[in-house]
């Protein structure tokens, strides 16, 4: 396989501890994710950001790695040129609510307040980050998605899904009930909108086979990027989730990079040069 593009996750592949490109997953300084970047630049091969995080900070760390392009918002929208051009990818929104983001409709339907108090001490707002999203409503807890589906789906919310997007650190914002069990990020969207679509729509619109793209993660949502792409790597961090290694040995693409985080990356990336 020639690869002719890279799509990668940031916040816990390629970036490391509270988002830094120069550290390991130890905390230790590295300069090895950012040797790797330097080569694949001089290799002529494009980067794509492809991240939860909102297309304004995602457009905005493309700018400081010189990627190609970013996808935000776990898929929900597409953009390049630098972010003057996107298409916005709405999934299984139901039809007649044209004109609206998928937030306005959540929060007239009052499902995220209902979903929160649903588990009292299990499940809150991402809060602050939350409040810029605009087809997801960013949580964070310690739920099951499968039994938040079953959940919706009984409320004939069946188009909407709890996507899983990893493991963060505990913080004084939290309000969570006390567990050892680290907290996690959580995406309620619209069905049909994944970074795997997202990756899709972007390989055609640029003419690009998917065997020829390589995609880079460490979470569950990352996963959804293998039937989009050629090769999938995941970090060696997210690999040691519980239950990933399972989920990885389903995925005939997918291949666990030696090293967590930053390392782990660099890894992958040197991989597809």
């Amino acid at each position: 396989m020639a690869t002719r593009i890279v799509y990668t996750d940031l916040d816990g592949t390629m970036v490391g501890p509270r988002g830094s490109f120069w550290h390991t997953a130890g905390r230790d300084l590295t300069a090895e994710p950012a040797t790797a970047l330097l080569d694949l630049h001089r290799a002529g091969i494009p980067l794509v950001l492809v991240s939860g995080r909102t297309l304004e900070q995602v457009v905005e760390a493309a700018r400081i790695f010189a990627a190609d392009g970013a996808i935000a918002e776990l898929g929900a929208t597409v953009s390049w040129n630098g972010g003057r051009e996107r298409r916005q990818l709405t999934g299984e929104l139901p039809d007649g609510h044209d004109g609206r983001t998928p937030m306005e409709v959540m929060a007239a339907l009052g499902v995220v307040e209902e979903l929160i108090a649903a588990h009292p001490g299990r499940l809150e707002w991402h809060a602050p980050w939350h409040a810029t999203h605009d087809t997801d409503a960013l949580l964070r807890g310690r739920v099951d998605p499968v039994a938040v589906d079953a959940w919706l789906a009984e409320r004939g919310l069946g188009w909407l899904t709890l996507n899983d997007n990893g493991a963060i650190q505990l913080n004084s914002r939290m309000t969570l009930d006390p567990d050892p069990a680290p907290p996690r990020v959580y995406h309620l969207m619209p069905r049909g909108i994944s970074k795997g679509a997202a990756i899709a729509w972007d390989l055609e619109r640029r003419g690009i086979d998917p065997a020829d793209a390589v995609a880079i993660g460490d979470s569950i949502s990352d996963l959804d990027m293998a039937p989009a792409v050629g090769r999938l790597w995941i970090t060696a961090n997210g690999a040691a989730v519980d239950g990933m290694a399972a989920r990885i040995a389903t995925v005939p693409n997918a291949t666990v990079a030696d090293a967590p985080m930053g390392h782990g990356w660099a890894q992958a990336v040197r991989a597809s040069l």
